[in-house]
Order: C-alpha cells, then sequence, then structure tokens
C-alpha cells in the first residue's frame, strides 16, 4: 500500500527513535516540501520521544487523488496512504497542516503563530460598525475559473454587487517590498469573502480570523479544520452557481442584521485564535501520525535513499527569508505537559445529524434569498 502512494509523492518521511529521515522523490512547488519537513521536525522537538516510528509518503501537489470508488470491497487493501494538505468527498488522502503554519516565504507569509497576533491587531484598528459595509476579496483571480467569475461581481459604473473585488499581483507586490498584501491591515470590511482557488487555498484561516463576517462561496474541497466550521455559526454560505447575487444578498442581510451579521463574525475569529493556536496544530499533527503508526503492518526502516534532517541542518542551509521564518517558528524548548484528549470518534448517527445540520442551514439561506429574488 505504501509504495503505490509513492506514485505521485514529493517526499517519504520516515521517523525511527524520534529522528526524521527524508527521501525526495520529486520536485515541490517553491518551498512547500521545506516547510512541511520542518513542521515535522518541530513537532519532534516539542513532543521528543512521543512520535512513534513510522514510514509515510506525502505529496504537496493541491489536488487530492486517492479516489474512493476505486478503493472499495476487495480492493481496499490496495488503498494508497497518502498525506496532503487537503480533500474531497470523493477522495481518501490523508489531510494534514500546510506548509505556510511555519511560513511561505516567496509571498512574505509569515509563521502562523506571529500572524496570528498581527491579525488581532488588525482586528482592533476598526470596530465592525466602523468598517466598509462591503465584502471585501483579494487574491490571485487567474488560478481558477470560479475565482474569474468572482471577479465579474465587482462594483461598476452600471451595477454594485456590494463587492470590492481586487487582484492581486504577486509579481509586482514582491517588487514593492509586499506594501500593500499586509494580511492585519485586511480587517477594514465587514464582510470578507473565501473562494477556493486551484484547490482549497490557504488563505481560509486569514479571511475568519478578521472578525468580518465570511462569506464562503460553496467549496469543494476540505482541509484539516475546516468541516468543523457551520454555516450561520461561523460562515455565511454563498452560492457558487449564483455569487453576485448571493454576495449582494448576504451583505444587505448583514447590514440589516448588524448584530448578527458581527456575532458570526466573531465566533469565526474566535475559532481560528483558540481552535487553530499552533497549540491546536501540533496535537491534531502528533494524534494523526501516532494513530497512523498503529495501522503500520511492519516495523519502519530507514530507507537507503534516506536522509536525516534536523532543525538545526535546515536552518543553516536557508537564506534572507526563508532562514528567518524556520528560525521564527522553531520550537524552543519541550513540552512537558501531554497533548490534549483526543475524543472519541464521531458514530454514523452523528455524522449524518451534522451534515444534516448543515444542509439545513444552507437551504434555509438559499430559500431567503430566492424569497428576495422573486420579490
Amino acid at each position: 500500500m505504501l509504495a503505490r502512494a509513492r506514485l505521485t509523492a514529493t517526499f517519504r518521511l520516515v521517523v525511527l527513535g524520534g529522528r526524521a529521515y527524508i527521501q525526495r522523490l520529486r520536485p515541490a512547488f517553491q518551498t512547500r516540501d521545506l516547510f512541511t519537513i520542518w513542521g515535522v521536525l518541530q513537532l519532534l522537538r516539542r513532543y521528543p520521544g512521543r512520535v512513534p516510528d513510522l514510514d509515510l509518503m506525502f505529496d504537496t501537489v493541491d489536488w487530492p487523488v486517492v479516489r474512493t470508488h476505486l478503493y472499495r470491497g476487495k480492493y481496499a487493501g490496495v488503498m494508497p496512504p497518502l498525506f496532503r494538505y487537503c480533500g474531497d468527498d470523493r477522495t481518501l488522502d490523508i489531510v494534514f497542516p500546510d506548509w505556510s503554519f511555519w511560513g511561505w516565504p516567496e509571498i512574505n507569509i509569515k509563521p502562523w503563530h506571529a500572524l496570528q497576533e498581527d491579525l488581532k491587531d488588525g482586528n482592533n484598528r476598526a470596530r465592525w460598525m466602523d468598517r466598509e459595509p462591503y465584502a471585501y476579496w483579494k487574491g490571485n483571480p487567474s488560478v481558477s475559473a470560479t475565482r474569474q467569475e468572482l471577479v465579474k461581481c465587482n462594483v461598476s459604473s452600471t451595477q454594485d454587487w456590494n463587492a470590492r473585488i481586487y487582484a492581486q499581483d504577486w509579481f509586482k507586490e514582491s517588487k514593492a517590498g509586499y506594501k500593500d498584501s499586509d494580511l492585519g491591515s485586511q480587517c477594514s470590511h465587514r464582510y470578507k469573502i473565501y473562494i477556493e482557488g486551484s484547490a482549497w487555498s490557504i488563505s481560509q484561516k486569514y479571511i475568519l480570523a478578521c472578525d468580518s463576517m465570511t462569506l464562503l462561496v460553496t467549496p469543494k474541497y476540505y482541509d484539516f479544520f475546516s468541516r468543523s466550521l457551520m454555516p450561520i455559526q461561523h460562515y455565511w454560505p454563498v452560492r457558487d452557481d449564483n455569487k453576485c447575487a448571493s454576495i449582494k444578498y448576504a451583505v444587505d442581510w448583514g447590514n440589516s442584521h448588524k448584530q448578527l451579521a458581527q456575532r458570526i463574525g466573531k465566533q469565526a475569529s474566535n475559532f481560528i485564535q483558540e481552535e487553530l493556536s499552533m497549540d491546536q496544530v501540533y496535537d491534531y499533527m502528533l494524534h494523526l501520525l501516532t494513530e497512523y503508526a498503529k495501522l503500520l503492518k511492519f516495523k519502519p526502516t530507514k530507507p537507503p535513499e534516506a536522509v536525516e534532517v534536523c532543525s538545526e541542518s535546515l536552518a543553516c542551509q536557508a537564506e534572507g527569508l526563508e532562514k528567518k521564518f524556520l528560525v521564527d517558528s522553531m520550537v524552543k524548548s519541550a513540552h512537558d505537559a501531554g497533548p490534549c484528549d483526543l475524543p472519541p470518534p464521531f458514530s454514523s448517527r452523528e455524522l449524518k445529524m451534522l451534515k444534516q445540520r448543515r444542509e439545513n442551514s444552507v437551504k434555509q439561506i438559499e430559500m431567503w434569498e430566492q424569497r428576495t429574488l422573486r420579490a
């Protein structure tokens, strides 16, 4: 099974006695592999002796590839256990925190623990009631058709969908020193739009952290935390097949129900600050790898091509912003207390109820929208 996962994997990770060994299988985009491996090394520093021996394959490409329908029944025994950053309802890839939690130097995104503080400060710069009463989005529209459709919702001389859309040119931003891409300064509107790119987008956590009510365009993918989010509690769902009208309705509703809209935004930012702290991220990683290791039916050994890696060696080889982010996100000391307790798995009934609750909330909003459009 593990060998089958190698077909698309970027690297192989083996942990033996608390030491990490990496076999690089193919190039990654930018420094995704470096910062993902760095995250695992920090987990080993935080919880020395607690990460079990294991052997896994990691794919740093956006799109999940382990198709559920190919591994049913007698074929379940050959399903490749492949780690990556996101999944969807048709795949079985194992979802792991993305590289940006430890920094994304290519576009000047700080490690998450530092960026959380910037976002807190950004929230304090403007009260929700004093913010621009529109929906804000800034990003790269060229990566997907759905984002290109979103651009059409921007205000024009003939139509105002209550959206303010800004295209991000990362090449120009890098030349200008990223002066206009500071995430902490983008909490200036009452509403912020989250829309997927070529797959899921790392921007979700930054958008949800802003106290603004998140308008979440119907997603296809999920990352390791997003399935905990509930419509009307943490975000306002926006229809993918009728974005502009759906955004306009959401903003009109929010501006007519300011206290409720403000509460949704606050509940989302509280979730991000409390449930998505680096403490929680590391605990998720430890529990996930521990449960994964229990399933191995062989004793992991170091592959001949694998090389041992440690925090000091990776940081020493890095330069510039890459080095700064590695050093800034380094775990300084071991965590004496154990990780949070792993709750019991959901029962089939509980999962069904959660799914029903989510679907009912979305249907309720769609019904309100349709009623307004007919009127």
